[in-house]
């Protein structure tokens, strides 16, 4: 047998007989009808469950799935056979986890590490991972001889917006490194253990259950996907001991190649398992072995510029200022000009600059891009518009939030003290503007205001103007005022079976994507993943049904779809990727239907969590009586309007309906004639069982309660 294969089979076998103690001891202390469960998953113990069917919910399971662990382990020399004894080591990992939850809702309370990953964190990394903002997956354990090394690795993948997660004394070596360690940093600290690297190996998993439709049992589908559609690789630092290298082989056999820092000689198996002794290129060479492209902009700023510094919070304590629209004046406006009319790069700070601004106070703020270019549209500012929040964000030691004239913009102490000034600012709207809407933009300027005075001037003669104009606009945008819809494929890298079909009334169900962003998208890539369709021959105005929908949708979809409504929730309902922002489900008791968003973590009236519901319709698949949506679709007069509309809505979390409310008490009003309709709608506060609601239901005089049946 071989070094390499004789080091797995011994990391396998020496975890599955601590599996096998481990369950034993756990079954005799709690029994076999203890449950067991990892936290906020609809996915059961999601490697067994994807890799064989079985929904492991008591300890009793658990001695059948050590048994399967065990058959994975041949002690034969061919690899392949080893690389199952890598699998068994995962599924022997994923028990011993579960088993730390079985009398501890938090076991990693006392660790520097999150443990399990919950299934709406996924679900919110779909868009980023579709849209290329984070291109890839790292996981990165072990403990470096020197702690620069992982260091610089580590801050490498950060600044390529690669996820990166941590198993082992690297999570340390990182923090005291002074690498920015969190979710929102997109570097994620798991645990100590070895086995904590199940936590990364089950997000994988998850993501072919939610996005790939993949069936639970189906190991070949599994690993195909896991291998073609999911971007993962893995670092490991410091000595091997064999169950690291077990651990490695079973991430090798979900296609996820391995790359360590000490010399295996003839034991390295190219493309799956490789030495990398110079740790300058360990990052190149993990790219390069997941085919990963990373487009760099170099930008002429002084602080790190990358995606994973996105959700950086900055307190008050390490804000060097503040620009905020609840003290003083603020806008941001892009702006279309004649090309005679700017001078491409031209940048002018009004006002002072932060380094003449008195440190720890508010002040205002405008944010004035105007562009030029033949093909440049009106449509397209607001498009533009939007990004200037993701590229301030993506500046390390900056916050932003908002948009148009409520904004916030928060300098950290740090960044300030690196250099940042605000021609920075400015820097990285024109850069980015010319990188990104090259094919429409010929011509870029940047104005930043500080003084008072100006940006009250500029926001009452110029944007708030130009607000009101695009609001006119959007409000005569109807899905009747339009010749075209478009397809939107981003998230066919993860769900190859799912389009969704962007209308003006309709955004795209992650509720990133607007009409007007998909024709912006179609003129920026002609062949990309926004395509028009054509609105002849409507078939069903009420339903939403026509011919050129249908026709596109096959073909985006390889024929796995044949038709879809765009306006029914019965009939052909729009399919769903799995990175929704919302689920809409029928309750069948009142005759209505139930929204749950991804963030509410309790129960719904349908006895089920939003993760249970959203287990039901991802991936592509039609499941009438569900759907996937966006939040702003909610108070839209198409939603649900073949079976009634909005009128069916009885129950939403309290954050997600106050959220709603004014818009959907204005369609409310206008279609129906209802005030305050948002009143009669339950939410977790009143009820989370159908008797319950429908009491309140009564009570409120809902008018769900007059409409015919829904089935």
């Amino acid at each position: 047998m071989s070094v390499l294969t004789d080091l797995i089979y011994g990391g396998s076998n020496a975890v599955a007989g601590l599996t096998e103690g481990a369950v034993n001891d756990a079954i005799a202390k709690y029994g076999e009808d203890k449950k067991v469960a990892m936290p906020d998953t609809a996915y059961f113990l999601p490697t067994i469950y994807a890799a064989t069917g079985v929904k492991v919910t008591k300890l009793g399971d658990l001695p059948a799935c050590v048994g399967v662990l065990k058959s994975l382990i041949s002690n034969k020399e061919d690899l392949g056979e080893a690389l199952n004894a890598g699998l068994a080591t995962a599924v022997g990992a994923e028990i011993i986890e579960a088993l730390k939850y079985v009398d501890n809702a938090d076991p990693y309370a006392e660790d520097s590490g999150i443990g399990f990953v919950p299934d709406p964190v996924i679900r919110s990394l779909g868009v980023p991972l579709v849209t290329g903002d984070i291109p890839g997956v790292a996981v990165v354990l072990g403990k470096a001889d020197h702690a620069e090394d992982v260091v610089t690795v580590v801050k490498d993948y950060q600044s390529k917006g690669i996820m990166t997660f941590l198993i082992g004394d690297v999570i340390e070596q990182c923090a005291e490194g002074g690498v920015k360690i969190g979710l929102d940093f997109r570097v994620v600290p798991l645990g100590h253990d070895v086995t904590a690297v199940i936590h990364v190996v089950t997000v994988a998993i998850r993501a072919a259950l939610i996005f790939g439709n993949v069936t639970p049992g189906d190991l070949p589908g599994l690993l195909k996907y896991t291998k073609e559609r999911v971007p993962a690789f893995v670092n490991t630092f410091g000595a091997l001991n064999e169950v690291v290298v077990s651990a490695g082989a079973g991430a090798i056999a979900l296609g996820f190649p391995v790359v360590v820092d000490v010399d295996l000689g003839e034991n390295q198996v190219p493309g799956a398992l490789e030495s990398v002794l110079d740790h300058s290129l360990t990052v190149k060479k993990s790219l390069e072995l997941r085919n990963i492209k990373i487009k760099v902009t170099e930008l002429p700023i002084p602080v790190a510029f990358a995606s994973a510094f996105e959700g950086e919070i900055i307190r008050r304590g390490d804000m060097q200022v503040e620009f905020s629209s609840h003290k003083a004046p603020t806008c941001e406006l892009v702006q279309t000009c004649n090309a005679d009319e700017i001078e491409d790069h031209k940048i002018t700070i009004v006002g002072k600059d932060l380094d003449e601004l008195e440190q720890g106070q508010t002040f205002a703020l405008a944010t004035y891009v105007q562009v030029a270019g033949a093909k440049m549209q009106p449509d397209f500012e607001p498009v533009i518009e939007r990004k200037i929040h993701a590229w301030y964000n993506y500046m390390e030691g900056v916050m932003h939030t908002g948009q148009r004239n409520q904004i916030r913009v928060r300098v950290s102490k740090a960044a300030y003290e690196a250099g940042l000034r605000l021609t920075h600012f400015a820097e990285v709207l024109y850069n980015m503007i010319m990188d990104e809407f090259d094919i429409v933009v010929d011509k870029c300027q940047v104005t930043i205001v500080t003084d008072t005075d100006k940006v009250q001037e500029l926001l009452d003669t110029v944007a708030m103007p130009t607000y009101e104009k695009r609001d006119e606009r959007l409000e005569t945008l109807t899905d009747e005022s339009v010749d075209q819809f478009y397809t939107c494929t981003l998230c066919q890298s993860f769900a190859p079976s799912h389009c969704c079909v962007v209308t003006p009334e309709r955004l795209g169900l992650c509720g990133a994507v607007s009409w007007l962003d998909a024709k912006a998208t179609k003129e920026l890539n002609p062949t990309g993943p926004c395509q028009p369709i054509s609105k002849e021959g409507c078939e069903d105005e009420v339903k939403g049904i026509y011919p050129d929908v249908n026709r596109m949708v096959a073909e985006a979809t390889q024929g796995a779809l044949e038709k879809v409504t765009l306006y029914s929730i019965m009939e052909d309902p729009m399919t769903s990727c799995g990175c929704f922002e919302c689920i809409c489900g029928i309750e069948p008791f009142s005759n209505g239907v139930i929204i749950a968003n991804r963030e509410y973590a309790g129960m719904t009236p349908l006895g089920m969590t939003f993760g249970e519901l959203a287990s039901m319709t991802g991936g592509g698949v039609q499941t009438p009586g569900f759907m996937g949506h966006g939040r702003h679709f909610i108070a839209s007069k198409k939603f649900m309007s073949a079976e009634g509309g909005f009128e069916r809505i009885v129950w939403m979390p309290k954050e997600l309906k106050d959220d709603v409310a004014e818009r959907l008490n204005k369609s409310a009003k206008e279609k129906y004639g209802i005030d305050n309709f948002t009143d009669m709608i339950a939410d977790e506060t009143v009820a989370t069982d159908e008797e319950t609601l429908m009491a309140f239901l009564q009570e409120k005089n809902h008018p769900v309660l007059g409409l015919d049946p829904i089935m």
